[in-house]
């Protein structure tokens, strides 16, 4: 297409763009009208995070604030989650990405202690909406491997590996000179190291006694005021975990063989009591077989009832297989909760935060590698609370995702409605009791919508609107289909070996509620909403045979068969010559050779179907072996509410189907959709070296079996040599096609003037080369001929190669009509041609403002008929009629390379922008911001960028995230309004936006974890224990391990770094730990300087009495040998 300059053909007109490689034209007559004011500046966008949901991603720790009511989860990536009550979260990132190894709050004072395992421990500030670290200490010489931050205390302990234990002020984060070295905690009691510390707790009645437990089964209570051990307490197992009864008398630990002991203090000989929750008591008294190690042991009273022991591990070695097991011992019951993954802490929630009065734990939660639970501990049968968290977006692995902004309003309690029926019973009536924390004061109000595909083919549609997430409503397409019960009964019409159910992309209509999907199977299905109970005797079925390009198949007799399923190109419909099949299954139609010829990948079920309120099916659409060789992967899939049709290709072509008569309107290949006046029509292809099944994989293939470990995948396709991973296969064929692009731009200006690919000698090369896959597709009302003076339905199609081609639609007028006549199919040829891959296309109308598809309004498909006519109507997308050598609307086509803006009907391309040169644009969208359209880019190199329209200005460019996981590459989506997500772990879900006035708002609408809450009271010592000294003993730690007692520590032993958010928090906190820093600061300057003035009035008066003493000394030598009568 030749490429006109602006300055020879309109003079005078400017093209504001900032980049070299843009270039602008318009086409020979067009009007000084047709010149579009833009509102769209660069000052509209600034890109930021704005919320992560989904379950923390490989959890190692967990903390819990009785008070303010807040918990804390720490990642082993360094991330720290912060949740309050339900639409309350927020996500911190440790500078380093070392594994959180331990988490503790400054109960009711709006801070976090964490512990990372790169020895460094970090202060923070949770007074502020998005939290920031006041202080951090790195130590260098010893590592950590526990803390303890007694309650309303300002010193925290930290054990180290080596044993010993140092103390921190935690408002200044400075070391004190007071430490506990090992050697002199053990002493002679042990001739070999005690291990690390793995515990350090401070006796609940006594605050100046120090219980330290060491790794090798040796437990010391050390006295802080005398510096000496008061008593050490020794058991042969390895301890794990130390917990303490709430009066100070007795302390129970947890043991590597499933033991526990309970130690009387002043007992240091032997334990009182040796139990093994789950060990066989042998009859003739021997000790007990041992059992796995109990990995925490918590130890919890009651006022009114019978203490709690809840621990986790400890079974026996021969319950091999089971699952992990939390075991509740409460008097004489024990009650073991089974969990569905391995535990990695627990914590029991009480009401008090006090550690010597009464516990009386309500709750106990599980922190699981993959899920949260919380257990009610005061109703019978201990039954969980319902999570109002978004924690099960990885209750199968995600495999595709799209974001929905500016739904229409009465979407989401239709969804709601209907996903309320399938929540789980049996859970515990109480409100969930993490409650802190405040909602933000957003004012952002538009409906939002996140639709996830994942691997057991479940679709989940989630609530994102204002910034929460709740899920909706949950669409299980597996259940259309036979599962096979064991390997053995895996039929050998599979393309996968694992999850053949899973989703691979989706379409939905807002506005109709029409969803489309597409698996890994080489299936589509298409639902319809219905608020009405339905029963499906017989689940409509369409199989489609895709057939290969006639120029590759291998034998001159299957060409010939292949021909004649092909329908022929003409000037209207183009109807299948091989009727549809609308039966629930095949059975195998094998050709005379023995290869599977007709038969789809899964088997529908037969039995009639029960569907639900919600989403129904209407029509299952399988592609078939063809000939031995597997249908390909679906590569584009889109649906049309006003038209009826559903659209999807890959690499063997294109299928159009009717779903409202359930027919197929179009099956051809690539190359026939190219209209006769084109040069790549019917290009001459190399033969293949043999058939292959491919399973959809595309350009490149051959060299990915070694790129499998680059990317994990729930699916896998199969192949003679090896399991490769279908999303992995074509994510990176996709990417090495890609690349190899952007190694050959010297040859693009050539491509783009012939249509032809350099051809290699190799014949592998020339497969990969010459295979075009339809990549994108849209359905839109324009003008695809040239000639055209009145806008007709269209169907576009973008492929792997940069060419988009048209197919016009003859769509019956009336209902009635569309029942009965045929959906008439005319080709248009090419429109335009851009170098990579086309990924997205939309439609301009003469003002520049976005044309979106028409749709028909939803309406129950299960109504009574005057019901559903009166609410069904089409709404008219079409732009107005032109005139003849008039343009009236613009096409705008993104590919991995380059933009293009092209006027319809005379196809003139006015504006192109070269995206990038060196990388290559993953996703691409059309999006609505609030003053204008513009296309929002991806890039495989990590920037983000805009492009205003229909000029093509580059808006913003930010290097936000460079590609460093398929999953991202797979699930990055923008939408409207300026919002954008994707997939940032398995687990969980980043939000971001684009839009200047969304991160301007960002401050209001994001939760407040910190609220006023008073502390309770402390319990009362009563009346005697006050009198004769028997309650809790408080102690001074200021004059034990302040500078002028303790001294100061070793410079060398860590060092001391001022976190971002230090003076930011001392400025946003009035009280708490952050004020407490402040007047702690003031007080020192003003303590020095009185120190540095009296230091100086010591010096000026020594000064004054050397003089006086000199004077004293002259006068004495003076007077010393005179007589009296001589003075």
């Amino acid at each position: 297409m030749k490429k006109f300059n602006i300055r020879k053909v309109l003079d005078g007109f400017t093209a504001a763009s900032s980049s070299s490689s843009s270039s602008a034209s318009l086409q020979p007559g067009n009007r000084d009208n047709d010149v579009i004011q833009e509102t769209l500046q660069s000052e509209h966008f600034q890109l930021c995070k704005t919320l992560r949901h989904g379950f923390p991603y490989q959890p190692s720790a967990m903390a819990f604030d009785p008070v303010q009511k807040i918990l804390a989860i720490g990642t082993q990536s360094g991330a720290l989650r912060l949740f309050g009550r339900a639409g309350v979260e927020c996500y911190c990132q440790h500078e380093s990405d070392s594994a959180i190894i331990q988490l503790q709050f400054l109960i009711n004072e709006g801070a976090l202690v964490s512990a990372l395992a790169d020895d460094s421990i970090h202060l923070w500030n949770l007074r502020q909406k998005i939290p920031a670290i006041l202080h951090s200490l790195k130590f260098s010489r010893e590592r950590i491997t526990f803390f303890h931050l007694p309650f309303q205390s300002k010193w925290l302990y930290i054990g180290t590996e080596r044993g010993n234990i140092h103390i921190v002020n935690v408002e200044s984060f400075t070391l004190s000179g007071y430490v506990i070295m090992w050697n002199k905690a053990i002493e002679l009691s042990s001739k070999t190291h005690p291990g690390p510390v793995v515990h350090i707790s401070d006796n609940p009645m006594d605050e100046g006694k120090l219980l330290i437990g060491y790794e090798c089964g040796f437990v010391v209570l050390w006295d802080l005021k005398s510096k000496k051990a008061d008593y050490r307490y020794n058991y042969d197992e390895a301890i794990h975990s130390v917990a303490w009864h709430h009066e100070g008398k007795q302390f129970v630990c947890s043991h590597s063989d499933g033991t526990l002991t309970t130690w009387n203090i002043r007992s240091p000989a032997k334990p009182a009591q040796i139990i093994t929750p789950h060990g066989k008591q042998p009859k003739d008294g021997k000790k007990p077989e041992p059992c796995k190690p109990i990995l925490k042991v918590e130890y919890k009273t009651a006022r009114a009832g019978d203490t709690f022991m809840i621990l986790s591990g400890g079974l026996s070695y021969d319950s091999v297989g089971h699952r992990a097991c939390l075991t509740v011992m409460h008097g004489k019951s024990t009650a073991v909760l089974e969990m569905d993954y391995p535990i990695v802490d627990f914590l029991a929630l009480c009401e008090t935060p006090y550690p010597n009065d009464y516990q009386d734990p309500y709750a106990v939660l599980v922190l699981l590698e993959k899920d949260l639970v919380l257990i009610d501990l005061e109703q019978p049968g201990y039954p969980s609370f319902e999570n109002p968290y978004p924690l099960t977006i990885h209750e199968s692995p995600v495999t595709c995702c799209e974001y929905f902004v500016d739904c229409p309003p009465d979407i989401i309690p239709a969804l709601y409605s209907v996903g309320s029926r399938q929540k789980r019973q049996g859970y515990s009536k109480k409100e969930w009791p993490i409650s802190g924390g405040n909602w933000g004061q957003g004012t952002q109000s538009y409906p939002e919508i996140i639709i996830t595909g994942h691997a057991d083919g479940s679709v989940k549609f989630w609530d994102a609107s204002a910034l929460m997430l709740q899920v909706l409503y949950k669409l299980k397409t597996a259940k259309l289909f036979e599962r096979a019960r064991s390997k053995e009964e895996k039929p050998s019409t599979d393309i996968v070996d694992e999850d053949p159910f899973a989703i691979q992309s989706l379409a939905w209509c807002p506005e109709s509620r029409v969803l489309c999907i597409a698996g890994v199977s080489a299936h589509v299905i298409v639902y319809r909403f219905s608020k009405q109970e339905l029963t499906t005797e017989e689940v409509q079925l369409l199989e489609v045979r895709m057939q290969c390009e006639l120029n590759e198949v291998d034998s001159p007799d299957v060409a010939v068969e292949q021909a004649s399923a092909v329908s022929t190109p003409g000037a209207s419909s183009s109807p299948q010559s091989n009727a549809p099949q609308t039966h629930t299954s095949t059975s195998s139609n094998n050709s005379s050779d023995g290869l599977r010829d007709n038969v789809p990948c899964l088997r529908v079920r037969n039995a009639p179907l029960k569907q639900s309120p919600g989403y129904q099916v209407e029509l299952i659409i399988q592609l078939v072996w063809v000939s031995g060789e597997p249908p390909q992967q679906i590569t584009s899939l889109a649906v049309n509410s006003a038209y009826g049709l559903v659209a999807f290709g890959n690499g063997n072509g294109l299928a159009v189907v009717d779903f409202l008569q359930k027919t197929l309107l179009l099956n051809m290949s690539t190359a026939e959709l190219y209209s006769s006046s084109d040069p790549h029509q019917k290009q001459p292809r190399s033969p293949r070296k043999a058939k292959q099944p491919s399973g959809g994989l595309c350009d490149g293939s051959d060299g990915l079996v070694g790129s499998e470990d680059r990317c994990k995948s729930p699916t896998s396709v199969k192949s003679k040599s090896k399991l490769i991973s279908k999303s992995v296969a074509n994510d990176f064929a996709k990417m090495s096609r890609k690349f190899s692009m952007a190694a050959d731009q010297k040859q693009d200006d050539a491509r783009d003037n012939s249509f032809n690919r350099s051809r290699s000698s190799s014949v592998t090369s020339i497969d990969k080369e010459s295979r075009e896959v339809i990549s994108s597709l849209h359905f839109c009302d324009c003008l695809s001929r040239k000639s055209e003076v009145s806008t007709a339905a269209s169907l576009w199609m973008g492929t792997s190669l940069g060419t988009v081609l048209a197919i016009s639609l003859n769509v019956p007028s009336t209902p009635e009509q569309r029942l009965q006549q045929t959906v008439g199919i005319s080709f248009c040829g090419s429109l335009v041609r851009l170098k990579g891959g086309i990924l997205c296309m939309a439609v301009l109308d003469l003002t520049g403002a976005l044309q979106p598809p028409a749709y028909e309004c939803w309406y129950d498909p299960n109504a009574p008929e005057e019901e559903r006519e009166r609410t069904r109507r089409r709404r008219p997308a079409s732009p107005p009629s032109t005139q003849e050598n008039q343009d009236s609307h613009y096409a705008v086509v993104c590919s991995e390379k380059q933009a293009k803006v092209v006027s319809l009907p005379s196809q003139n391309c006015v504006f192109e922008h070269n995206i990038t040169e060196n990388s290559f644009v993953l996703r691409a969208d059309v999006v609505a911001m609030p003053a204008g359209v513009c296309i929002a880019c991806f890039c495989a190199n990590g920037h983000i960028m805009t492009l205003s329209l229909p000029s093509l200005r580059p808006l913003l460019d930010v290097n936000y995230l460079p590609l460093t996981d398929m999953r991202i590459a797979r699930t990055f989506c923008f939408s409207n309004l300026g919002q954008a997500l994707y997939l940032t772990s398995p687990t969980e879900i980043q939000r971001l936006t684009y839009s200047q006035e969304t991160c301007d708002n960002l401050q209001e609408m994001l939760g407040e974890l910190f609220t006023p809450v008073e502390t309770p009271e402390a319990p009362n010592r009563g009346f005697f224990k006050g009198l004769f000294g028997g309650g809790a003993q408080s102690l001074d730690r200021e004059d034990l391990f302040g500078e002028l007692a303790a001294g100061k520590a070793s410079r060398s032993l860590a060092q001391h770094i001022p976190g971002p958010g230090s003076m930011e928090g001392m400025k946003g906190a009035a009280s708490g730990v952050v004020g407490e820093l402040a007047r702690a600061r003031i007080a020192l300057d003003e303590r020095g300087q009185k120190l540095g003035e009296l230091e100086e009035r010591t010096a000026a008066m020594m000064a004054s009495a050397d003089s006086f003493s000199k004077h004293a000394h002259d006068v004495m030598l003076k007077y010393k040998d005179k007589k009296w009568y001589q003075l």
